[in-house]
C-alpha cells in the first residue's frame, strides 16, 4: 500500500513563509484562510531563550476525528491516506473544525478577495471562487499527485507530482513521499533522525513527521 506523508526538518526551516504563500497562490484560498502556515515559537526563559519555526497544516491522519463527526460524509479519506473534502456535500456546519486537534480546517464565510468585492483574475480562476459556506483544508495537492502518477512521475521526486509547498521551500525543509516505502526519503529521515509527530496521544496517527 501507499500512504503519502511529509517530513518537516525544523532545523532547516527559516520561517520565511514561502510555503504559506505558494499554497495560497496554487489553491486560490481567500484572505485569512491558510491551509498551511509557519508559527514563530519561543521557548525558555530569559536569558536562555530559543526560537524556532513550526510549519503546520492538515496532518492527514490515519484516524481523522474530522471524518467521524461529518454528518454528510463530505470529509473522506483515500486509500493512499489523503484526507480531503467533497465540497458538493459540505454544508459548513463546522463540526470538523471543532473536532480537528490541529486547527487545520477553515470555513469560507464569504467570497471577498484581497481587494474586498473586487476579485482579481487569478481569484476568479480559483477552484474556490464560487465556494461559500464550506469548510476547506490542505489536500496534499492531490490533483498534482494524481496527475503525476498518471503520467509516470514519482511524487516527492518529480516537482509536477509533488505538493506546491514542498516545491517552494527555499531551505529544503519539507520532504514528501510514501511512508509505507522503507526506501523512500521520508522513511529514511524518520528512521535516522528519530521523527516525531504532534498530539499522537489523541489517537490520530498523523502523516506529518518532524525532525531536528
Amino acid at each position: 500500500m501507499t500512504r503519502w506523508g511529509m517530513v518537516v526538518d525544523l532545523s532547516r526551516c527559516v520561517g520565511c513563509q514561502t510555503c504559506t504563500i505558494a499554497c495560497k497562490l496554487d489553491n486560490g484560498t481567500p484572505p485569512n484562510i491558510y491551509w498551511r502556515l509557519v508559527r514563530d515559537i519561543e521557548v525558555g526563559r530569559y536569558p536562555n531563550v530559543k526560537r524556532f519555526f513550526l510549519p503546520l497544516q492538515c496532518m492527514h491522519c490515519a484516524e481523522p476525528p474530522c471524518l467521524t463527526v461529518c454528518p454528510t460524509t463530505a470529509t473522506q479519506k483515500r486509500k493512499d491516506g489523503i484526507v480531503y473534502i467533497d465540497y458538493s456535500k459540505c454544508i459548513g456546519c463546522g463540526y470538523c473544525i471543532l473536532a480537528c486537534p490541529y486547527e487545520a480546517r477553515w470555513l469560507i464565510k464569504d467570497r471577498k478577495g484581497f481587494f474586498n468585492n473586487l476579485l482579481t483574475e487569478p481569484e476568479k480562476l480559483s477552484p474556490l471562487s464560487d465556494k461559500v459556506g464550506v469548510c476547506t483544508k490542505c489536500d496534499f495537492c492531490m490533483d498534482r499527485v494524481d496527475h503525476g502518477l498518471s503520467n509516470g512521475m514519482k511524487p516527492g521526486v518529480d516537482p509536477d507530482a509533488t505538493p506546491m509547498c514542498v516545491n517552494s521551500c527555499i531551505a529544503r525543509a519539507l520532504v514528501f513521499g510514501d511512508l509505507d516505502d522503507p526506501e523512500s526519503e521520508v522513511s529514511r529521515l524518520i528512521r535516522e533522525k528519530n521523527g516525531f509527530r504532534l498530539l499522537t496521544e489523541m489517537g490520530t496517527d498523523p502523516s506529518i513527521y518532524y525532525v531536528w
